[in-house]
């Protein structure tokens, strides 16, 4: 489940460790996911622990049994806060965080690669609790589009042909052993 919107979010800007609430748009979009959970039933629930996954968790109805530093949005480095078009106004090319990477700023920034390496410890983490029950993880849209990347087998540059919208939630899942997205970009 992606966080539900913020100011950044909104505006297209970068939003890794900064700390932001949502909006109110945002804290209804994340009341809304409580329907579409009331079906579902969760053995454990991970959660990132920056203040707009918390508050989407605690909105969504869910039960957060822990807070995963592994599962905070990519560290966005000297472009925290700044839009890819600013980005690609100063560059003077089609920057993108997948294939170009991010600059070192107030926090030192990561590589997809690290990103990724995040991402398969949440996996190897969860793995055997799925043999108690569904596990949901609230966290960030890039840092779960390259998690899903992951999941699927699939190069963390992957994740950048993935959206995932605020407020959404997805379902990955298996089909005949071989990992599958079974939902994407679910609100209601």
């Amino acid at each position: 489940m992606r966080h539900g919107e913020t100011e950044w979010s909104r505006s297209g800007q970068h939003t890794g460790l900064t700390e932001l609430p949502l909006l109110p748009e945002g804290e209804e979009g994340a009341r809304a996911l409580r329907d579409l959970l009331s079906g579902m039933s969760f053995a454990h629930v991970r959660c990132s622990p920056l203040g707009r996954a918390r508050r989407t968790a605690e909105l969504a109805g869910l039960s957060v049994d822990e807070y995963d530093p592994d599962l905070v949005e990519w560290d966005y480095g000297g472009y925290e806060g700044r839009s890819t078009a600013d980005i690609r106004a100063e560059l003077g090319y089609h920057w993108t965080v997948f294939e170009h990477g991010v600059v070192p700023g107030a926090t030192p920034g990561e590589t997809v690669e690290e990103v990724s390496a995040r991402a398969s410890r949440v996996l190897d983490r969860v793995h055997p609790m799925l043999f108690e029950g569904d596990v949901c993880l609230v966290g960030h849209g890039h840092a779960l589009r390259i998690l899903a990347a992951v999941f699927l087998r699939q190069a963390p540059r992957f994740g950048d042909h993935l959206t995932f919208e605020v407020g959404s939630m997805a379902v990955l899942g298996h089909h005949h052993e071989s990992p599958v997205i079974e939902a994407w970009n679910r609100r209601r």
